[in-house]
């Protein structure tokens, strides 16, 4: 446990920013999971949209730093292959 000041600043910053990250992860997690559900359905119009939101989550994961742009790009670009077959 921290004793200087600026020490138990940085464990409450890092605990804040640690349950940010986790629910940024989460949410991605189960955009995935309904773009696979879209999938699996068939329907059209559903899966558009689907993958417009994960998309969408991937990026915003990226920009905050939770994935690298790089594996954002990678990601998205299979998710995109996935959806057109």
């Amino acid at each position: 446990m921290p004793n200087i000041k600026s020490a138990k600043k940085r464990v409450k910053v890092n605990a804040t920013k640690a349950l940010r990250n986790q629910m940024l992860k989460n949410a991605l997690r189960t955009e995935l999971k309904k773009f696979d559900a879209a999938i699996a359905e068939g329907d059209e119009q559903a899966r558009k949209v689907a993958l417009a939101r994960v998309c969408k989550c991937v990026d915003q994961a990226a920009a905050k730093g939770i994935l690298h742009k790089n594996k954002a790009a990678r990601a998205k670009s299979r998710l995109t292959k996935k959806a057109a077959v």
